[in-house]
Order: structure tokens, then C-alpha cells, then sequence
């Protein structure tokens, strides 16, 4: 792969990244509220669907590490 190809897949990985921990943020702030409305069980459920992007972004990242390797031996 040359280096632009490399480039734009690491930039569009990373957009990826982004778009997982955005949702993941969502979330969060939804579980937490239904936590601070008193509903901490309700709270835990909601908060069950983080893991998943979580893992995802950091397979993610994981890629981006082995295309940033091939990039570096590239120049």
C-alpha cells in the first residue's frame, strides 16, 4: 500500500474511532441520568451497550497501529 492509501485509511479509521466513543459518550450520559433519577438498574442496562464500542474502537485503534507500522517502513 503506498502512503496516501495508508493515510486516508488511518483518517478514515480514525473517524471511526470517533464516531464509536461519540455514541459511547451518548450512552453513558443516558445511563447516568436514569442512574441520578433513581433508576440505577434501568441505568446499568443502558450502560450495557458501551462495551461493545469500546471494544470495537479499540480494535480500531489496534489497526491503526499495525497501518502506522507499514506507513513508517513505507518512507
Amino acid at each position: 500500500m503506498d502512503r496516501d492509501t495508508l493515510d486516508r485509511t488511518i483518517t478514515t479509521l480514525l473517524d471511526e474511532i470517533h464516531s464509536h466513543l461519540s455514541e459511547a459518550t451518548r450512552i453513558a450520559k443516558a445511563a447516568q441520568a436514569c442512574a441520578n433519577a433513581g433508576s440505577v438498574t434501568e441505568g446499568i442496562e443502558v450502560s450495557m451497550d458501551i462495551e461493545q464500542l469500546i471494544h470495537e474502537a479499540g480494535r480500531l485503534h489496534d489497526a491503526i497501529s499495525l497501518l502506522d507500522g507499514m506507513r513508517r517502513e513505507s518512507t
